[in-house]
């Protein structure tokens, strides 16, 4: 798999963007991907260094639109921490 079909999105969120400053990254990942897949995938389109992957599975959420009935769609999100003498990623750009 190619380092672009595991890494699918960053995610911007108040939480998330406040980790960045502990330089921990929030990424959308494939819902294959393992935990070495995943750095390694960072590690190759963002050239930064790796130390720590954490994986959490979003379980979808039940949605109503009038009668209708439906569920939105589940996702695996990845938490990247680099290590300290790394360079950090460029997600905004300046």
């Amino acid at each position: 798999m190619d380092a672009r079909d595991i890494i699918l999105r960053p995610i911007i969120t108040e939480q998330s963007t406040a980790e960045m400053d502990n330089r921990k990254y929030t990424f959308e990942v494939n819902l294959n991907a393992d935990k070495t897949q995943v750095k390694r995938a960072v590690e190759e389109i963002f050239g930064a260094s790796v130390k720590n992957v954490n994986i959490a599975n979003v379980r979808g959420k039940k949605k109503r639109q009038g009668r209708y009935e439906g569920m939105t769609r589940r996702r695996r999100k990845a938490i990247v921490t680099l290590n300290a003498d790394s360079k950090d990623i460029k997600i905004f750009e300046d």
